[in-house]
């Protein structure tokens, strides 16, 4: 099973960092709904503690999958696929990868400017982006909100993308991702028989 990214599939890393950044957004995702309705209780104020540090992990592994992204590589398209397709696949991976970033640090100074402490799982005190500032608040709170629903049309596109490449062209793309099924360029594609 090979570390490095290279022209014919993603490597385990990669593939590892993805699908832990896909659980941690969707668990974000459905704590952040949810926190919102709760009554005013100490579960509140640990989900949302615990909402603040999964942002921060999220902030700290987009880094990390862009520091790996920029030293492996990244494979080649699947075979024919068209230049729009390519250009964007680029688009959707450089607004996804922005968005990754940019949500927690609104997060972050939303949090700030409301004039509470930061701390990661209870172990690191984070310092302040902003001042507090009753002004900045609900401009970072609506920032932070718009930039959430802008993740989850994101995702909700990538995913589609991803399942009809798998499912309509039938090409490898999808495969590639997969954790289990990890391509290898020795073996024939998977797709090849459905494609004949």
């Amino acid at each position: 099973m090979k570390v490095r990214n290279d022209s014919t599939g993603w490597g385990l890393p990669s593939i590892a960092l993805h699908w832990l950044s896909v659980l941690l957004i969707l668990s974000i995702a459905v704590i952040g709904l949810y926190m919102t309705e709760m009554p005013n209780s100490m579960l509140k104020l640990k989900t949302y503690a615990l909402h603040k540090s999964l942002g921060l992990t999220i902030l700290g592994l987009t880094a990390l999958r862009l520091a790996w992204r920029l030293y492996a590589g990244a494979p080649d398209p699947v075979p024919n696929t068209a230049r729009w397709q390519r250009r964007a696949a680029s688009a959707s991976h450089a607004l996804m990868y922005a968005t990754l970033i940019l949500l927690p640090l609104s997060g972050w100074a939303y949090n700030s400017a409301s004039n509470f402490a930061l701390q990661w799982f209870g172990l690191i005190n984070l310092p302040r982006l902003v001042p507090a500032d009753p002004v900045l608040k609900p401009l970072a709170l609506t920032v932070h909100n718009g930039l959430f629903w802008a993740l989850m049309a994101l995702v909700l596109i990538h995913a589609s993308a991803a399942l009809w490449h798998h499912l309509g062209r039938r090409d490898a793309t999808l495969v590639r991702m997969l954790p289990v099924l990890v391509h290898d360029p020795k073996s024939p594609d998977p797709t090849a028989e459905t494609r004949q």
